[in-house]
């Protein structure tokens, strides 16, 4: 099962399979990106380079005998993080518009649609990446606490 590798880690196939996925990921998307036929094979394209990017972050972890739960934690942190940065960004935008944009005009149509849309702390997409963020958290201080 661990091909020849006696410490229980991946062995030099798993390795060599998970380091060939991850940098074919990146090629698939740059080819998803470049191409002139559709724009909707560009719009998967953009979201794939940001996954490509942040599965970039597994590459040292394919390597033989590293085991797969590490692997796993490894990918849980990373995803932890990009929800926490993502909360971050929306918060700065709010803060960005509070701050150095006019209010909307509640004389207007779009002033009005603008002053009745819920605020963006109010939205499931932000509670959604949240419960994620928060997940994840809980799941990896399970893992990590398990080990000691």
């Amino acid at each position: 099962m661990n091909q020849g590798n006696p410490s229980g880690g991946m062995g030099i196939q798993s390795a060599l399979r998970l380091e060939f996925f991850i940098i074919g990921l990146g090629i698939l998307a740059l080819l998803m990106i470049f191409q002139p036929f559709s724009i909707t094979l560009f719009t998967l394209g953009s979201i794939v380079v940001v996954v490509a990017g942040l599965v970039n972050n597994l590459l040292p972890m394919a390597q033989p005998g590293v085991p797969v739960r590490s692997v796993v934690t490894v990918a849980m942190v990373v995803a932890m993080i990009f929800c926490i940065v993502l909360l971050i960004a929306i918060f700065a935008a709010s803060l960005y518009g509070t701050f150095f944009l006019k209010p909307p005009d509640p004389n207007t149509t779009a002033g009005k649609m603008q002053l009745a849309a819920a605020p963006w702390y109010m939205h499931s997409f932000t509670w959604t990446i949240a419960v994620i963020a928060a997940v994840l958290s809980g799941l990896i201080s399970r893992r990590s606490g398990n080990k000691a």
